[in-house]
């Protein structure tokens, strides 16, 4: 079984910082990118920022500036350094991992279940 395993979502006051982190585990032989995607309540799922295996970063717009990906090869983790954040970036917060598994013989995507994260005004 493999695994995206999310944390550090929660309620912050806008103008305050959070930090997701995703762990994936399981039967994995290899992870290319990783990266961030939030979904807010009626809107499609979107990209906040990615990062490649060299540890080159991709950011939306909404995030530039603000917030920072960064990722440890080492324990297959992913971060999401979120700084003066406002209350449009309330959403459900999913992590993605494009990753070669035991499961099928080709390079998949996968997501985690999702963290909350609540900035109130």
């Amino acid at each position: 079984q493999v695994q995206l395993v999310e944390s550090g979502g929660g309620l912050v006051q806008a103008g305050g910082s959070l930090r997701l982190s995703c762990a994936a585990s399981g039967s994995i032989l290899t992870i290319n990118d990783m990266g961030w995607y939030r979904q807010a309540p009626g809107k499609q799922r979107e990209l906040v920022a990615r990062i490649t295996f060299g540890g080159r970063p991709t950011y939306a717009d909404s995030a530039k500036g603000r917030f920072t990906i960064s990722r440890d090869n080492t324990k297959n983790t992913v971060y999401l350094q979120m700084n003066s954040l406002k209350p449009e970036d309330t959403a459900v917060y999913y992590c993605n991992a494009l990753m070669l598994t035991t499961h099928r013989p080709y390079e998949d995507d996968y997501w985690g279940q999702g963290t909350q994260v609540t900035v109130s005004s």
